[in-house]
């Protein structure tokens, strides 16, 4: 039998993060990958795209 998954959902005090994906060329192989991170604040996202 499958398994059920119940979520639970959080009243009041949510938080929202926002997904910030970047393209960053390797030095190496000249390749693009792709960072990955969710952040919170206005402040975190300008720091995460302004850093090479």
């Amino acid at each position: 039998m499958a398994k059920k998954v119940v979520a639970t959902l959080k009243t009041g005090t949510s938080k929202k993060y926002t997904k910030c994906i970047k393209m960053v060329k390797s030095e190496k192989t000249g390749a693009y990958t792709f960072q990955e991170q969710n952040l919170l604040s206005d402040e975190d996202i300008k720091a995460f795209f302004a850093q090479k």
